[in-house]
């Protein structure tokens, strides 16, 4: 195993040489995230044009090996808790475990066994003696919350210390078509993120940033805003907004197009956010 420190920019999903799991240094955390990647085979059902998994293709996620997977988890924290990797590989300031989150190379949720696998996370956690101030986290595109599978797996979580990280990088269709790829609706967007907050402490994640050389519209910040507001004024209130910018360079074909914006821009709008009554914290 290389013994290359890992950084807020160096997310090798090999770094633990494993399958399934795998350490980040997380900025918008702010410790080391355990990584569960469902998708290593690089396929999802959304191709956001910032995405940093090369060779991405459209699909779901293939047949999770549950056995392997559980091994994985289960060794590998016992590691972080007992072991020298967090003296080794993770910079000093960093070295807590902040999370365990669901995330990798594609949708999570489109994995057959989304259900098994946060059973299996309930109960490698109580048998590693995991503290329970460390968060579950769902990282999603949001797509499939219809799917009562994914529902139940959802108010699993949400015993866990549970956070869904849910997608949205654009509140119009013209928008989500441009940035992640989908023709989805933004009426099928409010059902799958309503249905995410009523079952599991829901967070808004939103990736800003300049596409050739242009930052998003007044009228994207607009859409962004009335599509908040009006969750709130119908009682839907997410836990905040995850605001962040682009940190590592995209693997699709968009990436010279991509870059980052200042901070400024992104502590304005972040500011627009809070005038809602809705946290909003910013990653640079």
């Amino acid at each position: 195993m290389s013994e290359k420190k890992l950084s807020t920019v160096n997310h090798n999903r090999g770094s633990a040489a494993l399958r399934y799991v795998y350490p980040v240094v997380s900025r918008r955390a702010g410790g080391v995230s355990v990584g569960i990647n469902l998708n290593p085979n690089n396929a999802c059902n959304w191709r956001c044009i910032y995405c940093q998994v090369p060779d991405l293709t459209r699909g779901t996620a293939p047949p999770v090996d549950l056995a392997v997977l559980e091994n994985e988890l289960r060794s590998f924290l016992q590691e972080l808790l007992h072991g020298n990797f967090m003296q080794s590989r993770i910079p000093e300031g960093a070295r807590r475990i902040n999370d365990i989150a669901l995330s990798g190379n594609g949708e999570p949720t489109s994995a057959a066994e989304f259900v098994q696998v946060i059973e299996l996370i309930g109960r490698v956690r109580r048998e590693t003696a995991v503290p329970e101030a460390v968060k579950t986290v769902l990282i999603t595109n949001g797509s499939l919350l219809y799917r009562s599978e994914v529902q139940q797996g959802l108010r699993a979580m949400a015993q866990l210390n549970g956070e869904v990280w849910f997608k949205l990088d654009r509140a119009s269709e013209a928008g989500m078509r441009l940035v992640n790829d989908t023709s989805t609706s933004m009426d099928k967007v409010r059902d799958n993120l309503v249905t995410a907050i009523a079952l599991c402490p829901t967070w808004l994640q939103t990736c800003w940033f300049a596409l050739d050389g242009e930052p998003p519209s007044r009228q994207d910040e607009d859409d962004y805003l009335e599509f908040i507001s009006g969750l709130l004024r119908d009682g839907h209130k997410p836990q905040g907004v995850l605001l962040y910018g682009l940190a590592r360079r995209s693997r699709q074909a968009e990436a010279p197009r991509l870059t980052a914006l200042p901070a400024e821009n992104l502590q304005a709008f972040a500011g627009r956010i809070g005038k809602l009554g809705l946290p909003a914290k910013v990653s640079i």
